[in-house]
């Protein structure tokens, strides 16, 4: 038993997601030059969009637009392009001459299966080969199924799509999935997998997959991209399953060719965009979550996986496969606004810190390197000493201040002694009811949001200094970030809150937030920098 294993390429599609199709005209038609020599079976080249093709991006209007991508064209291959059910005016696709792509794939939602499949009617009388992606293909039940693959067998396309689309699927939704499309498929149908990685399970599930389908004598094809190239946590990798094909069931792909692609294109996607397995886009999986969510959390609210896991578990099943922005802010906002009576604290503080010098020792390798000079002005100044969002065992603190439930955690653990005996100011998205030694000062009176990183430690604290009347500040470690982390922190195991990378944007923009603090105050604060800073521009 055992049909045609095909492996179908979807670098320059799925990988269109992270850097908005601009590969660039030499990586695009050297990717797909290298797939075809390497024997790929079907390479999808990108997108058919509506908007007019711009040179050296995946994103193409009409099929002539990949012409000059195209050199040395495979009779053997497949070149495919894909469709969004609703995005994308049939009527302007001229007939199929043959020249550039022979297939299109059209990808539809769960419930808009009909839909779907009269747009790739529409297409068939163009004379293109036709294959459907059917999108959450873990939300359809049996009977739902059973319905998609008889409305298939009505259109007889060349192929149809299971897609993992959220990454949540294991191996028995895979096996009931394909047993019951197995079962009511027309033969001559192929069935496909396309997969993605938020459970690191992308290449065991198209192995399970591939296993299932040579159990019976329908050919099937398996989805992959170079390096995992996709949205999110991406897919299983063409390297690996080419090679699986190869040594497990007797496929003749070239991998030098493959390896080539990847030596000669992929390091310059790889240093400047990411994609993957991460710990945020498994909690999509594990939610069945559509990846925006997860990323407008990151890009908008720098939310700790923690915090993303209770905001996405808020939402109704329904909402987390889709991406609503204004439901995900309201559930941000109240994971976030957990309002206590901090009256009594503030007051408190005020009475403790008035009159004195607050010496801030915030995170940076200063804090270490000029240990000296920061205690020698520890004894001459006596100020009440803060640590930021971090312990430094080299001094010993009147409070430590806490921002974020992550190095709150990262203190507790890694340093137990010295965080116990401290006392502790926390802001209320950390928590509400309060330990030993900790006092709990609402989150949105010392937060400004218009900024990426508007949780700032530093930031936050000088403006709950502000509001306690504090008027002389001296920092240390507040030095702006390196371009290597671990040269940016005392601790160098100190959890990033910053995984993107960008540190060039994010000492701008706190220079910004820092500048605006300045600006806005309205009592009379002396800020002294103890130890070199890159935001000390006076």
């Amino acid at each position: 038993m055992g049909g045609i294993i095909e492996l179908l390429d979807c670098t320059l599609r799925d990988g269109a997601y992270i850097v908005d199709g601009k590969f660039g005209t030499q990586a695009i038609r050297g990717i797909i030059k290298k797939l075809q020599d390497a024997n790929v079976d079907i390479i999808e080249c990108g997108w058919l969009k509506d908007s007019p093709h711009e040179e050296g991006t995946s994103f193409f209007h009409l099929p002539s637009d990949l012409q000059p991508y195209l050199v040395n064209k495979r009779d053997r291959v497949t070149y495919v392009a894909m469709i969004d059910w609703d995005r994308y005016q049939v009527d302007a696709l001229p007939q199929c001459d043959g020249k550039t792509i022979n297939a299109i794939r059209v990808v539809f939602p769960h419930g808009k299966h009909l839909e779907g499949i009269a747009v790739g009617r529409e297409i068939a009388k163009k004379g293109y080969q036709v294959y459907f992606q059917a999108a959450n293909t873990l939300m359809y039940s049996e009977q739902d199924l059973i319905m998609l693959a008889e409305e298939m067998n009505k259109v007889n396309p060349v192929g149809v799509s299971i897609v993992d689309t959220f990454g949540a699927m294991y191996h028995e939704d895979l096996e009931r999935i394909v047993s019951v499309l197995n079962q009511t498929l027309d033969s001559q149908i192929r069935l496909g997998f396309h997969s993605h990685n938020n459970q690191q399970l992308s290449f065991a599930l198209s192995m399970r997959f591939i296993e299932l389908m040579r159990q019976t004598n329908r050919n099937c094809i398996v989805d992959a991209s170079l390096c995992g190239m996709g949205r999110g946590a991406g897919n299983a990798t063409t390297e690996l399953v080419a090679s699986y094909l190869n040594r497990k069931w007797q496929s003749n792909y070239d991998m030098n060719q493959i390896l080539d692609a990847i030596d000669m294109y992929m390091p310059y996607f790889q240093e400047n965009y990411v994609w993957g397995y991460s710990t945020p886009y498994f909690i999509a999986g594990m939610y069945c979550c559509h990846v925006n969510n997860i990323a407008y959390l990151q890009e908008n609210h720098r939310a700790n996986t923690q915090d993303m896991r209770n905001i996405i578990e808020s939402l109704e099943p329904a909402d987390r496969r889709k991406y609503d922005y204004d439901l995900l802010e309201k559930k941000y906002l109240e994971n976030q606004n957990r309002a206590v009576d901090d009256a009594a604290v503030l007051a408190q503080l005020k009475e403790e810190f008035y009159g004195r010098e607050i010496l801030l020792i915030a995170p940076g390798i200063t804090s270490k390197t000029e240990q000296e000079k920061v205690k020698s002005y520890i004894w001459d100044k006596n100020p009440m000493i803060i640590g930021v969002n971090a312990i430094n065992t080299l001094y010993e603190y009147d409070y430590l201040f806490f921002v974020n439930s992550v190095r709150y955690e990262y203190a507790k653990e890694s340093y137990a002694s010295q965080f116990a005996r401290t006392n502790k100011i926390l802001l209320s998205n950390i928590k509400t009811n309060p330990d030993e030694n900790e006092r709990i000062v609402n989150f949105n009176r010392v937060v400004k949001r218009g900024w990426k990183h508007f949780d700032n430690a530093v930031i936050n604290l000088l403006r709950l200094l502000e509001k306690l009347e504090v008027e002389q500040i001296s920092i240390v470690g507040f030095d702006g970030f390196k371009h290597r982390y671990n040269e940016s922190y005392a601790d160098a195991l100190l959890p990033t809150l910053n995984p993107d990378n960008q540190w060039d944007a994010l000492n701008d923009e706190i220079l910004d937030m820092f500048q605006d603090f300045q600006n806005s105050i309205k009592t009379n604060i002396n800020i002294k920098f103890v130890t070199e800073s890159i935001f000390d521009k006076q």
